[in-house]
Formats: C-alpha cells, sequence, structure tokens
C-alpha cells in the first residue's frame, strides 16, 4: 500500500478489522520509511453475473424475476414456500456456478434448470413453466409436453 505522506511502498499492518457484515476490512497501517499512520479498506469486487438471452442481450441476473416464474408455474399448486425457497437457492447457486470463469449464463440454460427442479418436483407446474419458457402456442405442443413428461425421465 502506497503511503498517502511520502509515497513509499513499505508499511506494516498494525490493526485489522472486518467491517459491514465481513464484507470488507479496515486496516490500521505505518509507513516504514516515514513513520505516518493510516487507514486502508479493503472489499471484494464481485461481477454481477449476468444472463445471455436468446437474441443476444445481457442483462444482470435478477433473483427477483427468476422467483416470479418459480411461484407462478407453482401457484396453487401443493408446495410449500420454504420447498419454493429452497428451490430458487437452489437454482441461482447453479447458475452462479454455471457461470463462473465469465460471468454469464445462457438463458436457455438457466431455463432448463428450472425445468428440471419443477420436473423433480410438479409435473403440472413443468408444463406450466414450459408453456411460457418454450412459447406453446397451440394445444398439440401442450400435448406433446404433456406425453414427453409422462413417457421420459426428465425434461429436454
Amino acid at each position: 500500500m502506497r503511503c498517502p505522506h511520502c509515497g513509499s511502498l513499505d508499511d506494516r499492518v498494525l490493526d485489522s478489522r472486518t467491517l459491514a457484515n465481513g464484507e470488507s476490512t479496515r486496516r490500521r497501517r505505518e509507513c516504514l520509511s516515514c513513520g505516518f499512520r493510516f487507514t486502508s479498506y479493503e472489499r471484494i469486487e464481485e461481477r454481477p453475473l449476468m444472463v445471455v438471452k436468446r437474441d443476444g442481450r445481457r442483462e444482470p441476473f435478477e433473483r427477483a424475476k427468476l422467483a416470479r416464474g418459480i411461484e407462478r408455474a407453482l401457484e396453487k399448486r401443493p408446495v410449500s414456500r420454504d420447498t419454493i425457497e429452497n428451490i430458487i437457492n437452489e437454482i441461482e447457486d447453479q447458475a452462479a456456478m454455471a457461470g463462473r470463469g465469465s460471468d454469464e449464463v445462457v438463458s436457455q440454460a438457466l431455463g432448463e434448470m428450472i425445468l428440471a427442479r419443477l420436473y423433480e418436483l410438479d409435473k403440472v407446474a413443468c408444463v406450466r413453466f414450459a408453456s411460457v419458457y418454450r412459447k406453446f402456442e397451440t394445444l398439440d405442443e401442450f400435448l406433446r409436453e404433456i406425453e414427453r413428461l409422462a413417457g421420459a425421465p426428465g425434461p429436454s
């Protein structure tokens, strides 16, 4: 750390304290060249997870948007609030892991993650979500999805 008084890069840390729920660290330092004492603050710089849409646009990942889609699919289904919250947390974690390195996740991958979890939990919710996610426009598309769910081991 550069001394704000003399510009030297030689210093020692006298005291460190964690601040703001562990999100930053305050350090008291002393310059070894001139003896000047100063404070520095350290925090992790996080890059937001971005969702790459079908048309190539990128937008920040929004937990609330994920929650809305899942809650809408599970509306009036016998699923507890805790279960819904756990699914949202799992998918958010899975999306973050998928975006490691590039800080991006493709919207199709995110949709498939949701479909897989809904398939395990509630087939009706899975069809509801698929109808919006896959943009069903005809009754035949619904019927094909229901037939696929009735005979297949998981979403594809």
